[in-house]
């Protein structure tokens, strides 16, 4: 009572505002904190579980659903998309659990062949699962080891899986259309206007199963997907022990693949190859003008052999700019593991034997001893 005695009038007046207003400010406070708190919740629910994993990602991550997969499989399958030790395509089973059940769809996840990326958030990669793939036809083909860019477009176009080659062909020539490939993006930028098809040497050869109305992206996926299989991280490191990179091996397996018909001369092959170039010298195969001039033969005239091309190996010196053609695991093995018995005995030299009897290739240290072994074979290769 005392302290109001000795307010002011303008004190008592203000502090009867204050207490008719105080709880209005409570109440917005209160209503702010809440709101804020709110605010945080969501965003950080949103960032960590509803956002793309990584929304700078658009590398393409085949996905199999199978037949009666539960809404757990399927979150388990997408967890780990990528292997067991990496982020997948979604952060939390639970989460995707709970997101479908609550927006009811659950029962609508399809089984089929997705192709996705740590770039879609949960909604899109759900939405694709629930659109399902149907039941396609499906179409079984073969790559052999050796084939090119062009062969691919051929058996593709044979199988009807594509109605013309000009859009595989310029998809496998564009850098763009096939940066999120690491072993692409790493490429230099000139490296689209030097190579004839930027993809050369990374269509890995196998047997595939697509669907027949496949998009033609989607079979270079694949492609992709099992080289990426093949070239492990030990062949990383070794590449790494070598002073290579991916590139310049999958380059040297594609001479070595080309070159070498009998694969116990694979080996053999490559340690010719890492010998010179180890001496500077030029690797002269045969095969990189082969794919440069469109034919396929045991001998080349001088012409052919100046041919202004930086995949010609005649002409320039170290590896051609780019792979040849698409090499296999063996090929691949070889250019890392090269053999070491003609590594250390200096091997320089190789041409083809008596190709009648036998797709064996003949070796030699010397020029000399060489040039006797070409006297010597070359009236059988006309």
């Amino acid at each position: 009572m005392e302290t109001n005695k000795h307010m002011t009038k303008k004190q008592r007046k203000l502090r009867r505002i204050w207490k008719s207003v105080r709880p209005f400010c409570v109440f917005v406070v209160s209503v702010l904190v809440v709101y804020l708190i709110s605010s945080f919740s969501v965003r950080y629910f949103l960032s960590n579980y509803i956002n793309p994993v990584d929304v700078h990602d658009s590398t393409p991550i085949e996905v199999v659903i199978p037949e009666s997969a539960s809404a757990s499989k399927i979150a388990q399958i997408l967890y780990n998309a990528r292997g067991q030790d990496e982020k997948g395509l979604i952060t939390n089973t639970a989460v995707f659990k709970v997101y479908v059940d609550f927006i009811g769809k659950a029962s609508s996840l399809q089984a089929g062949t997705y192709i996705l990326s740590r770039n879609m958030t949960l909604k899109q990669i759900v939405d694709t699962i629930c659109d399902g793939n149907g039941q396609k036809e499906v179409v079984k083909f073969t790559i052999p080891e050796g084939y090119t860019v062009l062969d691919i477009a051929k058996t593709l176009l044979d199988k009807n899986l594509i109605t013309d080659e000009s859009k595989f062909l310029s998809l496998c020539a564009s850098r763009e259309s096939n940066e999120s490939f690491s072993f692409i993006a790493q490429l230099p930028e000139s490296a689209e206007k030097s190579r004839t098809f930027i993809m050369e040497g990374y269509l890995f050869p196998d047997t595939y199963e697509v669907f027949a109305d496949g998009s033609v992206q989607a079979i270079i996926v694949k492609f992709v997907n099992r080289f990426n299989d093949v070239f492990t991280e030990d062949y990383l490191l070794r590449a790494e022990e070598l002073g290579m990179t991916v590139d310049e091996v999958v380059t040297l397996a594609s001479l070595i693949e080309r070159e070498a018909k009998n694969e116990d001369d694979f080996g053999k092959v490559s340690a010719v190859f890492h010998n010179r170039l180890r001496e500077g010298m030029k690797l002269q195969s045969c095969a990189s003008l082969s794919y440069i001039l469109g034919i396929s033969k045991y001998t080349f005239s001088s012409a052919e052999m100046e041919t202004d091309s930086l995949y010609n190996t005649y002409k320039y010196d170290g590896l051609p700019v780019g792979p040849i053609c698409n090499p296999g695991e063996k090929a691949i093995k070889a250019a890392l593991y090269p053999n070491q018995e003609y590594i250390d005995d200096g091997y320089l030299y190789f041409c083809n034997g008596n190709v009648s009897l036998s797709s064996d290739l003949v070796f030699a240290k010397t020029y000399e001893e060489h040039q006797k072994n070409v006297a010597l074979y070359s009236a059988y290769w006309n």
